[in-house]
């Protein structure tokens, strides 16, 4: 029985969600290490066409990375980290069968990376996203390569620097949510579209998805290998665990003040 991640079958569209609703479906290790299993499973099941990817609860798709985990962190974790997400983001892109996000909630970070990395994101007007790691002193690498293939590099920079939230109407201008549909609707959307999609060739389905993960792999490389190198250096020096240590305090003060 997995602990953070939930499975339903709805044939032939599988769901996964992220389940830890107490931290906005922040993810640390255990979580990242089940979700990567139930994908491998689902993606090895010839009875599942399309994957949905969702959050629990209406809060969040999820916050990205638990930061209660990384403000532990060393330079040689930080780097074990990059590795981490390498094999999560690898998992993702080499899927065979396409991936839908449904997003139910802010996408923030890492989580934001992952709806990118789906194939379609269908959402409601209430969605936030964004890259706002530069908050908690953690520089962005695979970020901002996700973002510039598909907003080009003038958007990137500016979501990455100021490390703002986009509302759904901006996201839905740019092209990072496919369909904006009310809350309510956004599943049945999203089992709608994974139907439609399971049912295409899926030998053709496969190919078209290499495809994409072969015009984009060199980039890919990069960002991890450049990840490795800028995180060890900025855990080395402190500031991510002193921003963090920050983020924690400012967060306790406000709820003692409610």
């Amino acid at each position: 029985m997995s602990a953070f991640i939930l499975t339903e079958r709805r044939s032939p569209v599988a769901i996964i969600t992220l389940n830890r609703p107490e931290v906005l479906n922040a993810w640390h290790r255990a979580m990242r290490e089940e979700l990567m299993q139930a994908i491998a499973e689902l993606d090895a099941d010839a009875a599942v066409g399309a994957i949905v990817l969702t959050g629990s609860g209406d809060m969040a798709f999820s916050a990205g990375q638990d930061l209660s985990e990384t403000m532990e962190f060393d330079a040689d974790r930080a780097v074990e980290w990059v590795r981490e997400w390498e094999e999560l983001y690898g998992l993702i892109r080499a899927l065979s069968k396409p991936l839908i996000a449904a997003l139910n909630g802010v996408a923030a970070g890492s989580a934001f990376q992952v709806a990118l990395l789906c194939d379609f994101r269908i959402g409601h007007p209430g969605v936030r996203m964004g890259q706002p790691e530069i908050n908690s002193g953690i520089a962005s690498t695979t970020g901002p390569w996700i973002m510039r293939e598909m907003i080009g590099i003038a958007r990137t920079i500016d979501l990455t620097l100021t490390g703002r939230m986009m509302d759904a109407q901006e996201c839905h201008a740019l092209g990072l949510i496919n369909r904006l549909v009310a809350p309510a609707q956004v599943m049945p959307e999203c089992l709608a579209l994974g139907q439609e999609l399971a049912a295409k060739p899926p030998i053709a389905m496969r190919l078209n998805k290499q495809r994409f993960r072969e015009m984009t792999d060199v980039g890919f490389r990069d960002c991890l290998e450049a990840g490795m190198r800028i995180q060890r250096e900025a855990f080395a020096t402190g500031e991510p665990a002193r921003m963090m240590e920050q983020f924690f305090s400012t967060r306790a003060a406000a709820k003692r003040n409610h």
